[in-house]
């Protein structure tokens, strides 16, 4: 079993920054990639960032430019820095631990809010 516990979500106004921080415990080690996911109001759960055990990163393209996805490995933490934010950044923000047989753990969720 793996756990992820999300934190560093908020209210923020447009233009702004937030770090999300996600610490990973328990059988880490089969966790071959680590990523953000995000789920708006009546909207589907997507992709944001992720991050391999090797360091080869994927984003979303509303979030190149703008997100960097980072891990310590010291701290099985990974982060999500978020810049220039937007409005529709709004969103409930999972952190995702996927296996290497493409099981998927999930934290609990913070709420970011970019309003002003």
């Amino acid at each position: 079993q793996v756990q992820l516990v999300e934190s560093g979500g908020g209210l923020v106004q447009p233009g702004g920054s937030l770090r999300l921080s996600c610490a990973a415990s328990g059988s880490i080690f089969s966790i071959s990639v680590l990523g953000w996911y995000r789920q708006a109001p009546g909207k589907q759960r997507e992709l944001v960032a992720a991050v391999t055990t090797g360091g080869r990163t994927n984003y979303a393209n509303s979030a190149k430019g703008r997100f960097t996805i980072s891990k310590d490995n010291a701290k099985n933490t990974v982060y999500l820095q978020m810049n220039s934010l937007k409005p529709e950044d709004t969103a409930v923000y999972y952190c995702n631990g996927r296996t290497g047989n493409w099981y998927d753990y999930w934290g609990q969720g913070t709420q970011v809010t970019v309003s002003s």
